[in-house]
């Protein structure tokens, strides 16, 4: 299980304060998790990143800004040098260099991108940045902003595919969204979309999102709830199936005091 440290211990770790991570989080130099009861998380990868830009203000007196540009290079160069991560996960940064180039191309400010979305510009330089820290509605909206889908911006839709997927074998999205993993049952650009959602206790949609096509939903454990187009819910358990036009606003969580797991296929590739 991933270790998770709270703002006490993080702070104590990266040697500031408390109030200095709670102040770097408002200028969107890292963004933690948050638990069910709404408690910053950081991860061992967040803590790194605590350090760094503590070494970034201390040694080279960089403010916010530069040392936002200074971990953006740093992430480049990562990305270019083709390292990946272990356990067989897509790339963590690819959705927010993709992002970051399709603003890019787009010529758009992070602030106006943010204002356009409806989120503060800090959290979306740390999208960016990190490819973390928000939630999935969020990230349709971006990436239905920008004419694409979220499939694509996790790099599902890379040439190199296996034709067979073993059980436990499955490569999962870049961790965008706190509590939910996405696992990949199906590779390369086919006419389904087919994932296998792992969502932890508390896990949710964090808001209601629509797109094209239509959408098959199987619970293989656990317990989700769906909200259809704001008025309609479904309690699902294990065994249970919903089937929904994607146009439908839908919202969902994990209503489990464990993890739950789906069968998720979408038609065409919307998503």
């Amino acid at each position: 299980m991933a270790v998770r440290y709270k703002v006490a211990e993080a702070a104590r770790l990266a040697g500031v304060s408390a109030s200095t991570l709670r102040l770097w989080e408002t200028q969107g130099l890292v963004v933690p998790e948050r638990s069910v009861t709404g408690h910053r998380q950081y991860s061992e990868g967040d803590v790194a990143q605590l350090k760094r830009i503590s070494w970034f203000r201390a040694e080279r007196g960089l403010n916010p800004a530069a040392i936002r540009e200074a971990l953006e290079a740093e992430a480049s160069e990562l990305d270019e040098s083709g390292l990946a991560l272990a356990g067989d996960v897509i790339p963590q940064s690819q959705v927010g260099r993709k992002l970051r180039s399709l603003r890019h191309a787009a010529g758009k400010t992070l602030e106006q991108v943010a204002g356009e979305i409806g989120i503060a510009a800090s959290v979306l330089s740390t999208l960016e940045r990190t490819s973390q820290g928000v939630s999935v509605a969020v990230l349709h909206n971006l990436a239905e902003y920008f004419g694409t889908t979220v499939s694509s911006l996790s790099g599902e839709d890379e040439p190199e595919v296996r034709a067979l997927v073993r059980s436990g074998e499955w490569r999962a999205w870049p961790r965008t969204t706190p509590g939910v993993t996405v696992q990949l049952l199906a590779e390369g650009r086919n006419q389904m979309d087919c994932h296998r959602f792992v969502l932890e206790p508390g896990a949710s949609s964090e808001g209601a999102y629509k797109h094209e096509g239509e959408e098959f939903v199987y619970v293989l454990s656990g317990r989700v709830e769906f909200v259809l187009d704001s008025d309609q819910f479904h309690d699902l358990s294990p065994g249970d199936s919903l089937y929904f036009e994607s146009r439908r606003h839908h919202a969902w969580s994990n209503r489990h005091d464990g993890e739950t797991v789906l069968l998720w296929i979408n038609t065409p590739p919307t998503f």
